[in-house]
């Protein structure tokens, strides 16, 4: 009788273990495609991000993928979902992301992949606040006075640029705060870029103009040549910080610089008025030649 018990115990003990094991396989295989649905939302919207986050070290690549599907996701509310509840559903984001990283979990792919990483890395509340107030103010076609072109810049780059930091840093608080003025320079230069690439669907369909001070019926080339030195100096600085990062992150992050860097000498090339007319691109060809030129680089130390 006695061994039928410890039999019985032993049974449900092995049934415990392996609903517990289950259980864990099933949470991870969410877990896994969260990412997967991340990584494919950064392969879709950008290219040059998903060649950069592909030369990364591979124990960072799904927490990067994790920040910009995140990103991504409250820029589609206020860029693309037009003739719907734009204010409203980036308030739902809003309370969900935060619902998702106080709960460690959400049935948003998206969200739920970004909480991870937020948990993962410390990633403070206020770099997410500053972002998602950035995104707020998408919401009504507005001219930028400087101190809201600054606001708006902290917010939607310098701080995805933090989030990044963090991640590259995995809790080295004193290098992190070494390195926050570049990584916020670097943002601020690509977001720059991107006012100047956009500058057609910004002004004409969205009413946006980002630059402060700027009378967009009348862009001079002496307008044009002042943002583009402001971007310069953006830059050199944001370099310096390439070279200081860890090496399973310089390559890149440094990619990414190449690529914005390139689209920067290409815009510096065009005349205002091609600026307002059409986006600027660069054929693949020519990106995939930056991006050979870029690993030479790397590779033989010439940063």
């Amino acid at each position: 009788m006695f061994n039928k018990i410890i039999l019985f115990v032993k049974q449900i003990v092995y049934l415990i273990r392996i609903i517990l094991i289950t259980e864990k396989t099933m949470k991870n295989i969410y877990d896994n495609l969260s990412f997967k649905i991340a990584k494919q939302t950064t392969n879709d919207y950008s290219t040059s991000f998903s060649l950069g986050i592909r030369f990364l070290g591979s124990e960072i690549r799904n927490s990067i993928y994790g920040i910009y599907g995140f990103v991504r996701l409250a820029d589609e509310i206020v860029d693309s979902f037009h003739g719907y509840e734009q204010s409203e559903m980036l308030d739902s984001l809003t309370v969900d992301t935060y619902k998702a990283i106080d709960q460690k979990i959400s049935t948003n792919p998206i969200l739920h992949a970004f909480q991870q990483v937020v948990n993962k890395y410390a990633i403070p509340r206020e770099l997410i606040e500053q972002f998602l107030h950035s995104m707020k103010m998408d919401l009504e076609p507005q001219s930028y006075s400087q101190d809201k072109y600054e606001e708006y810049i902290l917010g939607s780059a310098e701080v995805v640029g933090l989030m990044c930091l963090k991640v590259f840093l995995n809790g080295d608080e004193n290098h992190y705060l070494e390195l926050k003025p570049y990584a916020m320079k670097l943002g601020s230069a690509f977001q720059k870029i991107n006012f100047l690439r956009d500058l057609k669907d910004d002004y004409h369909s969205l009413g946006r103009t980002y630059f402060p001070n700027i009378d967009m019926d009348n862009f001079s080339k002496q307008t044009k040549k002042e943002i583009e030195r402001d971007i310069e100096l953006d830059f050199a600085l944001g370099f310096e910080g390439i070279k200081k990062l860890p090496y399973n992150t310089r390559f890149g992050v440094y990619i990414a610089y190449v690529y914005y860097f390139g689209l920067l000498k290409k815009i510096k090339k065009l005349e205002p008025q091609v600026l307002l007319n059409g986006r600027v691109r660069i054929p693949n060809a020519k990106k995939y030649g930056l991006f050979f030129q870029g690993y030479l680089r790397h590779s033989f130390n010439f940063l």
